[in-house]
């Protein structure tokens, strides 16, 4: 499970108002029937307007400052294995949404206990998904595509008169440098814009930064996940755990779906795997069987390569090891994300 936590981007270029993002959510609705629609939620309403929720967001902002940001994007994206077990089922994706902003909640340290209910949320189901100039696939991509594009235009020129060159070999060279590319669907190469292939389902959650009564703050991006000060004479807490909000995310989904989370598919498995790889070869290997060849299952379609099994224990650590530290490297190198 993908699960991010970001502010309302901020600045010159950007709009204060929620609207923009909302109708940017609004767009996979565009193509759909009424029936196939789907419509924002709450904590107790399966159908909120779009024009409520911006009403309702942008009127939630009781003093913050014009440079703070005035609501936060959760995004829940689940694996294949996650959705698979989901089954696409919107009512259930709802009531796993309801149960997880109970946990994001409890993961504020306040004097007073936050619950679900003092929140003012609201979420969307969507289905597809496009892929963006940052990810990977893209990234990679873009040497081959660059020099496609030089090709087409080379050849563009030699039909003009304006070079002299062979437009078979031109197009030769195109179909070489298609068939190189490392990430292709239905025979073209990915790009920014593309449509991504299979289940695709997420769910988009806009939370105000102030609470439902728009009487105090809370703030996921806190630097600390609980701390105490003195105002006014007053001990007040403040801050979010992340981690435990984290980890509750999971847990509540496991339950709420009857899933089997495998150790490596865990965010306390991707945590070692990224801080502690010794630790985390340690553990996998430790996994009863059936767990353990599904963990190195995983690993593969995650880009870590199964080594080879060696003669002796010894040897079959210093490969596992070698090759965890190869496929964080790879990984750290492309920025991708650890998945929370």
């Amino acid at each position: 499970m993908y699960l991010t936590i970001s502010a309302q981007k901020m600045g010159s270029t950007y709009n204060s108002s929620v609207g923009n993002y909302v109708d940017y959510l609004e767009k996979e609705n565009e193509e759909r029937s009424p029936e196939q629609r789907e419509e924002f939620f709450d904590q107790e309403n399966d159908s909120v307007s779009p024009q409520t929720v911006i009403d309702e967001i942008d009127a939630n902002t009781a003093k913050l400052r014009q440079k703070d940001p005035k609501f936060y994007s959760i995004v829940v994206s689940p694996n294949k294995r996650e959705l698979k077990v989901i089954g696409n089922d919107p009512n259930l994706l709802r009531e796993y949404t309801r149960k997880l902003m109970e946990d994001y909640a409890k993961s504020f340290h306040r004097n007073q206990e936050v619950k679900a209910e003092n929140l003012k949320y609201y979420a969307k189901i969507e289905h597809e998904r496009t892929y963006r100039g940052f990810d990977k696939q893209v990234q990679e991509n873009a040497p081959y595509r660059g020099e496609i594009a030089r090709l087409r235009n080379e050849i563009r020129k030699v039909e003009r008169g304006e070079s002299i060159g062979n437009v078979k070999e031109l197009e030769k060279r195109i179909k070489e440098q298609t068939r190189l590319a490392p990430h292709k669907q239905n025979g073209q190469l990915v790009a920014a814009g593309m449509q991504k292939e299979g289940p695709q389902t997420h769910i988009h959650i806009i939370v105000s930064r102030r609470d439902i009564t728009n009487t105090f703050t809370l703030s996921p991006m806190a630097k600390h996940k609980a701390s105490e000060v003195e105002l006014n004479g007053k001990t007040v807490k403040r801050g979010f755990d992340r981690d435990s909000f984290y980890q509750a995310a999971e847990k509540t989904f496991d339950r709420t779906t009857g899933f089997k989370r495998n150790y490596v598919e865990s965010y306390v498995g991707r945590k070692a795997r990224a801080k502690e790889p010794g630790k985390f070869f340690a553990k996998v290997m430790g996994l009863p069987t059936k767990e353990k060849d599904m963990a190195f299952k995983l690993l593969k379609t995650m880009g870590v390569k199964a080594p080879s099994i060696p003669t002796n224990k010894v040897q079959m650590a210093a490969k596992i090891i070698k090759a965890l530290g190869r496929g964080i490297d790879k990984a750290r190198g492309t920025g991708e994300d650890m998945g929370y």
